[in-house]
């Protein structure tokens, strides 16, 4: 019972096993190696597919980092490879109906394994098509930026209102550690304010198992907590690059995607911090504007879902408070990696903020403190509250 807390990362795919929180988990991606020079195991963990075509998928940008080594690799070992480049320029790739459409434009009928080089939306895009159109898929990971790279939810763009809908998991994945210290810098930063969100959805979910009557699984709590511990005390050396840094930083996203494919559900890697983030980058894609990064928003996001917490903790349940540190405990873990700390540092105006307080609790069905605050008379009072904090000084 619980024995995947005894393996190591690359050890736990095709793990299943029956849990002490009554249910029978089974983690089905197929292969995993992160390591240095990871990469060079591509086209052994592709090889059950050498009968058919093989879809490489990039941009422009992680074309130069890894897509251009990924196809030499496999085009070496005598896969047929066809490439699809999303020549984005200066813009950023949305995961819309456009780019998922040119997805399935270009999967010929012989196309047997889709191989994603990117991170979160090159990965969230082929995660979404393979599922639907039936083929498996292999993300090459150009960047510790989110934790969707093992998990089944692919937050996609559909008519301007952005969701995550339940696709698959993927059949394998290749974190090269030489590879993820090219990243750039704002995306290291992405990935490390997103896990700092795992410490306020953590306490969300705590807070609807006994508040709301909702499921919890205290392994995969265990499981998530343990990664953030390690990442939050090697967070300084993701300033420099810090290989080994880089390295928890990306087990620690990958260990919540774990979490999540476990029970099925992104509880524990997404709580009310995250609903703030889709409800800034919805507002974004609106107005025709590039949204920041999601995981930059999500860490800024973080210590503003904290101050929920701290205002509404004589109506807490006992033991909840606990569980989430103070809003400037989190804005130190935020500082100590390089991240930003405050929406209004990274652009957020004043009237969007304070309308994501009164309404990012609708973003999706889902119970947070947000709702626990609505639910008790005091998200407007709070919001206020908040709002001039951060911009009325």
């Amino acid at each position: 019972m619980n024995e995947i807390l005894n393996l190591s990362i690359n050890e736990m795919p095709q793990t299943e096993f029956d849990c002490s929180c009554g249910r029978h988990h089974n983690f089905s991606v197929h292969d995993m190696a992160i390591r240095k020079g990871a990469i060079e195991e591509l086209p052994k963990m592709a090889a059950p597919f050498k009968d058919g075509k093989i879809l490489v998928v990039f941009d422009n940008n992680t074309y130069k980092v890894a897509g251009k080594k990924a196809v030499q690799l496999l085009k070496e070992d005598g896969f047929n490879v066809k490439e699809l480049l999303f020549d984005t320029g200066d813009d950023i790739l949305i995961p819309d109906e456009k780019t998922l459409g040119r997805i399935v434009q270009e999967q010929d009928l012989d196309v047997k394994l889709m191989v994603a080089v990117g991170s979160g939306v090159i990965n969230d895009s082929v995660k979404f098509v393979t599922s639907r159109t039936g083929l498996p898929y292999i993300i090459v990971a150009t960047a510790p930026s989110m934790d969707g790279y093992v998990a089944d939810g692919a937050p996609i763009i559909s008519q301007g209102y952005k969701y995550s809908p339940v696709a698959h998991l993927t059949y394998g994945l290749v974190g090269d550690t030489d590879i993820l210290q090219t990243a750039p810098q704002d995306l290291i930063q992405a990935g490390y304010g997103d896990v700092v969100g795992k410490v306020t959805a953590l306490a969300d979910w705590d807070l609807s198992v006994k508040a709301n009557g909702d499921y919890r699984c205290d392994t995969c709590v265990t499981l998530v907590q343990r990664a953030l511990d390690k990442c939050f005390a090697k967070a300084e050396g993701l300033k420099t690059r810090d290989a080994d840094s880089l390295g928890a930083l990306l087990e620690a996203l990958t260990l919540t995607g774990v979490a999540m494919a476990l029970v099925n559900i992104s509880r524990p890697a997404s709580g009310a911090e995250h609903m703030l983030s889709h409800y800034w980058e919805m507002d974004y894609i609106a107005r025709g504007l590039n949204p920041n990064h999601h995981g930059i928003q999500v860490g800024v996001a973080t210590p503003v879902i904290a101050r929920f917490f701290e205002e509404m903790e004589d109506l807490l349940p006992e033991g909840t408070k606990e569980l989430c540190p103070s809003a400037e405990e989190i804005r130190a873990l935020l500082a100590k990696g390089g991240a930003p700390t405050s929406p209004k540092e990274i652009g957020i105006d004043r009237e969007l903020f304070r309308q994501s307080l009164l309404n990012g609790y609708t973003v999706r069905p889902r119970y947070s403190v947000m709702q626990f605050a609505k639910d008790h008379g005091r998200l407007e009072d709070i919001a206020e509250k908040i709002t001039k904090e951060i911009y009325d000084v």
